[in-house]
């Protein structure tokens, strides 16, 4: 098999190799072993770094860990490994996708997602906190846990657009108060600035971190993950 990919997560395993998390473009997550990684092969050298899109070749046998046997750079973002701020971003960005993508499950938006934003990133030319609330409200979706902002999502009652609302992750976004209402209080000028990000709209960079706490919350609520 043959895919572009992301390398997510990288493992020591054994003396010599290493077990690799890849979001694949073709398959989704794949767990692959890279023998003799750690000794400097040349079949993957230089291309087991997070952050830069790889050709990857593997072999999958159907047990829980494919074999890489060859990979190589194809996509190298050098632009933002200069600069902090989008490297804690996009290494943000990973961990969540690596958590939300099934194993071996192609997920073409969410990969597209992926590439965007890490190119965005990679460019300077976008706030990095912005950058990374709107992608991980779209990953969301792009998986299949997408929130609902604008209307109850129990009885599907419309939300004013000047109105602040009430959030619960778990049920998959606003609850109005006549259905119970919900635990974490979105704001008007938050819920607004997540509508203009999901629409891939400008909206105010000083939103940004809120916009990140309701993608954390929501990854805990569906996939356990509770640390940026």
């Amino acid at each position: 098999m043959t895919s572009d990919a992301l390398v997510v997560r990288s493992v020591p395993y054994g003396e010599s190799d290493v077990v690799v998390t890849l979001l694949t473009e073709r398959e989704g997550k794949v767990a692959a072993i890279v023998r003799g990684a750690r000794k400097g092969s040349k079949r993957v050298a230089g291309a087991l770094e997070p952050m830069h899109t790889i050709s990857a070749i593997y072999e999958d046998k159907g047990t829980d860990l494919a074999t890489l046997k060859e990979a190589r750079v194809v996509r190298a973002r050098t632009g933002m490994l200069t600069r902090l701020e989008a490297i804690e971003a996009g290494g943000t960005l990973l961990r969540w996708a690596r958590h939300l993508f099934p194993p071996k499950t192609p997920e073409p938006a969410g990969f597209a997602t992926l590439i965007e934003t890490l190119d965005a990133l990679d460019a300077g030319e976008t706030d990095s906190n912005g950058a990374l609330a709107a992608a991980g409200l779209r990953l969301l979706g792009d998986v299949g846990w997408g929130m609902e902002l604008s209307q109850c999502v129990k009885c599907g009652k419309a939300c004013p657009e000047d109105a602040g609302a009430q959030l619960d992750p778990d049920r998959g976004g606003i609850v109005c108060r006549a259905c119970g209402g919900a635990r974490i209080l979105l704001r008007a000028p938050v819920r607004r600035a997540a509508l203009a990000a999901l629409a891939r709209e400008p909206f105010p960079k000083e939103h940004a971190r809120a916009l990140i706490e309701i993608v954390d919350a929501a990854m805990a609520a569906h996939a356990g993950f509770k640390d940026r």
